[in-house]
């Protein structure tokens, strides 16, 4: 039985970073132009650096959860077909946890991605128009390497092929409102089977043959107990 998981927001929150669409959440507080998207960075690159580097210096304050333990857990002891853990987030809780068939389908707030030679790099500090490329050494030409609003998300040809092998799809706290994201469980094969884990029913809720409702740190152990029994 092949698994591919997807995670988004919410399996993050419970171990307080903020989510982006719930109420109170960051895209409340900021216009997601002016700081996701390509144009807000020709626009004010000073602003858009400064609200990445705050979130990266967060990661520093939060450590990995049950729910990304668990999964870690079922990538090791997975025997009965192969595993995909795809997140939707740009943290790096699934990396620490010990997650390594892992696919940062939007990028990581961990790296930078240098303009003039387009490497990217682990990059732990914040980035500054002085900061130099570690590939080409050009200094202020390095932004966040995340996938903003208009760019095209990460290694979607794998993805895709994990999705059309699938036997069972799990997306854990994910609000199914960001594309193409939103509609991987359409486009799994007949046979395949979906649960989705969240508190609340997302907006692609009924494409689910199975719906587990609550926290993330609590039902994803319980799931993944279940699948190694």
């Amino acid at each position: 039985m092949n698994i591919v998981v997807l995670t988004g927001a919410g399996i993050s929150a419970e171990s307080g970073l903020a989510t982006f669409r719930d109420l109170g959440g960051i895209w409340s507080q900021v216009k997601l132009e002016e700081v996701a998207t390509p144009e807000g960075f020709a626009a004010d690159p000073e602003r858009v650096q400064a609200f990445y580097n705050a979130r990266r210096a967060q990661l520093r304050e939060v450590e990995p959860n049950a729910a990304h333990h668990a999964l870690a857990r079922l990538e090791r002891e997975w025997r009965k077909g192969s595993f995909l853990l795809v997140t939707q987030n740009v943290d790096d809780l699934h990396d620490r946890a010990g997650s390594q068939a892992l696919l940062h389908m939007h990028g990581e707030l961990r790296r930078a991605r240098c303009l003039a030679c387009g490497t990217d790099h682990r990059w732990e500090d914040p980035i500054t128009a002085e900061s130099a490329c570690p590939g080409c050494g050009a200094r202020g030409r390095l932004r966040p390497h995340v996938v903003w609003f208009g760019e095209m998300p990460l290694h979607m040809e794998r993805i895709e092929a994990a999705l059309a092998n699938c036997d069972l799809f799990i997306a854990i706290g994910t609000s199914a409102q960001v594309w193409p994201a939103a509609g991987f469980v359409r486009m799994l094969p007949r046979r395949a089977r979906g649960i989705e884990v969240n508190p609340e029913r997302s907006a692609m809720a009924s494409s689910f043959a199975e719906g587990r409702r609550g926290l993330a740190t609590q039902e994803v152990p319980r799931l993944v107990e279940e699948l190694l029994a």
